[in-house]
């Protein structure tokens, strides 16, 4: 097999299209608008099925969002990832019971016209498959394989959403029309354990369907592929193990950790074959692999979305993150001012954790992990832009008084001496950092793993779990003593937590935190509701906690700035044979003239006052919302939530 693959991606595949192609496109947006003769025509098939992908993600634009179709970043703002927003889910002044509060992503009621919602995207892949091995059947058999396998994978990739946001929903998997009298559409929900049945059988048939390369990459690029289709099925059946789903999750022999094992390993060796494999060999590849070739083979990308950077709407789109992360100083948004939490979670440069014995946060940029210096920039570090490779942004401040007006260095007004900057081009062009065209990797190689790991070590195989953590570790250059740093768990609780500490640190910023929170209910102990992980992991829940920040402000009130162009003559280059000597420099500087200062005001409010994470026990999974139930009186309403008629919810997720 040839070592040059096509990688699984997720993309947004309408960039220039006849003007037919277009009307046909048009037409989708009713579904009495077109018939099943558009599958006896190739080309025609071809549109349907990129506006399939256009539908599931043209919102796709920034890598802390997620759930297709909808791709915003609320989940992530219920993390220590990101301060300062309070997502109703999170808020202690609100309780969420009702059935007009639930998550409304199911859908809306069918009107005259087509919306975007799962249920549509699921009829749109129903249709083909139904119709293309019918009047299809005058296509050329390979075309209609690779077609049925997309459609496979798409429908798979939104029942595993639907079921992470509800548990178990109707199955349906046959084309169904709108009708409030005929009865047999009135499908119930089915119990979770079926929809993750029926997603792995839809990712087994995209394995088996689909290529693991496509003949004709410079067309075909970006399309569903085999390889992805088996990674993908390791992460649904690592959730359908995890506790939330997984009454028995604590029996090292669990049938669900086994297949989710299993299935791990699978993917492995069948992705490893094909050319699949973590990219690059130290921490400055690890920073670069989302642009350096951008928009071909990267043998780390497993699901990625295809982005550009043509400023024509139509021709294709744009990623948001650039213009994000960048500080005022570099013509961006602002930054994405870095939580405390964070910068104090990742290792220490031998892959060990900080404690009061080995770190202080003062010095935050001291001896850390090599991919701490790549997730964060922090003043004198090194940022390029296109016209400046060896760029540095500072973040501090000074004030004339105990009540003056504070003034930021170059107007970088953060609520941290750090900003993320991962997933950053440093050959961004400033003056267009809106059409960014970097790729998102919504999966990558080394979660799966990371999901390996997992796996092994609920299994009680420690050592086969340290392991694998290792080889996540081994390629950013972390040194090999005591395991990488990650010692011997004392058992598989702790290798369990080791586990998803390290997917704290490898995949951070890129939307994955709230699902692992969500999957092992790490928001609180609730012994009641047997939601007692953090117990049993010895993690700390995120219940009770806030998003902390702070400024580096000068030492004594001035009235100019405290810090001499000297002072700031400063590069800090992870990659440069100075790196140690600039750090000390820094340290310095911050020592003669900075101090950690408070914020202003807390960073999480709500009505202007202070608070704290709760996260209630029933908003691990949301019930359907009332609109939903008024009009599907058949479907039971989630346990812990409140139905359309003010009663109780009875539908257990957990079976």
């Amino acid at each position: 097999m040839k070592n040059k693959i096509l990688y699984l991606a997720s993309s947004l595949l309408l960039l220039t299209m006849v003007s037919c192609s277009k009307r046909f496109l048009e037409d989708m947006k009713s579904y009495d608008k077109y018939d099943e003769s558009i599958f006896t025509n190739e080309a025609q098939t071809g549109w349907y099925i990129d506006r399939l992908y256009n539908y599931y993600f043209v919102s796709y634009r920034n890598p802390l969002q997620s759930v297709v179709g909808l791709y915003n970043d609320n989940r992530s703002r219920m993390t220590e990832e990101l301060g300062g927003t309070v997502i109703n889910y999170t808020n202690p002044n609100i309780l969420l019971q009702l059935a007009t509060d639930a998550d409304t992503y199911y859908g809306n009621s069918v009107g005259t016209g087509v919306t975007n919602n799962p249920y549509t995207r699921i009829r749109f892949a129903n249709f083909l498959l139904e119709k293309i091995e019918t009047v299809g059947q005058v296509l050329p058999e390979e075309f209609r394989k690779t077609s049925r396998g997309q459609m496979y994978f798409l429908r798979a990739l939104q029942y595993y959403d639907l079921v992470r946001t509800y548990g178990g929903v109707p199955i349906v998997t046959t084309v169904q029309n709108a009708s409030s009298t005929d009865e047999s559409i009135r499908v119930p929900r089915a119990k979770s354990s079926e929809v993750f049945t029926q997603i792995v059988k839809d990712l087994d048939s995209a394995a088996n369907l689909l290529p693991m390369i496509w003949s004709a990459p410079t067309t075909n690029y970006g399309r569903l592929t085999a390889a992805g289709a088996l990674a993908m099925k390791s992460r649904v059946l690592l959730t359908a193990a995890s506790p939330l789903f997984n009454s028995d999750w604590d029996n090292p022999g669990s049938e669900k950790w086994q297949k989710a094992l299993q299935a791990g390993l699978q993917a492995e060796t069948a992705l490893t074959t094909a050319g699949y494999g973590l990219f690059g060999a130290n921490a400055k590849d690890w920073a670069e692999m989302t642009f350096r070739n951008d928009n071909s083979f990267n043998k780390e990308a497993l699901i990625v979305t295809l982005l550009s950077t043509n400023q024509t709407s139509s021709a294709g789109y744009n990623n948001s993150w650039e213009q994000s992360v960048r500080p005022r100083d570099h013509n961006g948004g602002g930054g994405v001012s870095a939580t405390k939490e964070m910068l104090d979670l990742f290792p220490l440069a031998d892959g060990t954790r900080p404690n009061a014995s080995n770190y202080k946060d003062t010095f935050f940029f001291e001896n850390r992990d090599p991919r701490f210096y790549r997730t964060f920039a922090f003043s004198g570090a090194k940022w390029g832009i296109r016209t400046n490779a060896n760029k540095s942004s500072w973040f501090y401040r000074w004030r004339p008084n105990a009540t003056g007006t504070p003034v930021y260095f170059n107007n970088n007004q953060t609520n941290s001496p750090a900003v993320v900057r991962k997933m950053s081009n440093p050959n961004a062009d400033t003056t267009l950092l809106t059409f960014s065209g970097t790729d998102i990797f919504e999966y990558r190689y080394a979660e799966l793993l990371l999901n390996i790991a997992e796996c092994y070590a609920a299994t009680g195989d420690i050592g086969n779990a340290v392991t694998y953590i290792g080889k996540v570790r081994q390629r950013v250059g972390i040194p090999s003593a005591n395991n990488y740093g990650v010692g011997t768990p004392a058992d598989r609780y702790a290798a369990i937590e080791a586990c998803l500490y390290e997917r704290r640190v490898e995949l951070a910023y890129e939307g994955k935190r709230f699902w692992d929170l969500q999957r092992w209910m790490l928001y609180g102990n609730d012994n009641e509701s047997g939601y007692n992980t953090c117990q049993k992991l010895g993690i700390a829940p995120l219940n009770g906690t806030k998003r902390n920040g702070y400024y580096w402000q000068s030492k004594s009130f001035v009235s100019a700035d405290p810090l001499t162009a000297a002072d700031r003559n400063i590069l800090i280059d992870p990659d440069a044979a100075n790196f140690a000597t600039e750090i000390a420099k820094l340290k310095a500087v911050y020592q003669a003239k900075l101090v950690m200062t408070p914020l202003d005001q807390e960073w999480d409010r709500v009505n202007n006052l202070p608070v704290t994470i709760l996260f209630r026990p029933h908003y691990y999974l949301s019930g359907l919302h009332a609109t939903l139930l008024s009009n599907n009186s058949w479907l039971q309403q989630t346990k812990g939530w409140l139905d359309y008629s003010g009663g109780q919810g009875t539908y257990d997720y957990r079976q």
